[in-house]
């Protein structure tokens, strides 16, 4: 994955653009109602950072926040998944699965109380204990997961995913048609990748107000697992 991912992007100016309204929609988050009826039940966000690109799917429904954020490393690293589900305001569930050598996948649950009431660590299948501070550090990064969808959602940057074409449109995994308008460096690295690829390569980019920024390219077929509002 990490070969697959766009690094320029990180560095790109609009990335400053990105930065200002996490920060501008944070903002507003401290004087604003947590809902807000004008957003959809289910959005897909994203950023990038020095790390790497982090995609993120969410759904509000009955009170009940369900969060997949997915994680790209530029160069070195892991892809890894996280998925969280709050009830109202208490964190219900942590599903962390990290696709190293060898595999792990974490799995914690919390009461009504906000009280462990299971954990399980798979390491290649073998289990493993999770100490007190790791849960620690695992419910820190949701929190800071949550309040950074927070402000993408009322920020309006919207992840969009799909299959790129020479004509430079990409149709959407939704089956739409869009031409976003990608700066000429990120263009040239679209290029460049499909010109060592036989088939339509995938494209993933953010939406704002103030621009559009690519975040990544692959040759996988991001539909595929893309979450979709019904089966999320």
């Amino acid at each position: 994955m990490a070969a697959n991912s766009f690094n320029e992007g990180a560095f790109s100016p609009l990335l400053s653009v990105w930065r200002r309204t996490l920060m501008l929609a944070g903002a507003l988050l401290l004087t604003a109602c947590s809902h807000d009826s004008s957003l959809p039940p289910f959005t897909a966000s994203g950023y990038a950072d020095d790390r790497g690109a982090v995609r993120i799917w969410r759904k509000d429904i009955d009170g009940e926040v369900h969060l997949l954020s997915v994680f790209s490393p530029w160069h070195s690293g892991t892809t890894s998944t996280s998925e969280y589900r709050w009830q109202g305001d208490s964190l219900a569930l942590i599903e962390l699965n990290i696709y190293d050598t060898p595999p792990e996948h974490i799995r914690v649950r919390f009461d009504d109380r906000g009280e462990l009431s299971f954990m399980q660590h798979d390491v290649n299948g073998e289990k493993q204990q999770i100490s007190s501070d790791r849960i620690e550090l695992y419910r820190y990064r949701a929190r800071q997961i949550r309040q950074t969808s927070d402000a993408l959602r009322q920020g309006r940057v919207v992840l969009h995913q799909g299959r790129w074409h020479q004509n430079h449109t990409i149709t959407t995994c939704e089956g739409q048609t869009l031409t976003p308008d990608f700066e000429p460096r990120a263009l040239s690295h679209i290029e460049r990748r499909q010109s060592h690829s036989s088939a339509d390569v995938s494209v993933a980019w953010l939406e704002a107000p103030e621009g559009s920024q690519l975040l990544l390219v692959a040759n996988e077929d991001f539909c595929t697992w893309q979450p979709t509002e019904k089966n999320f």
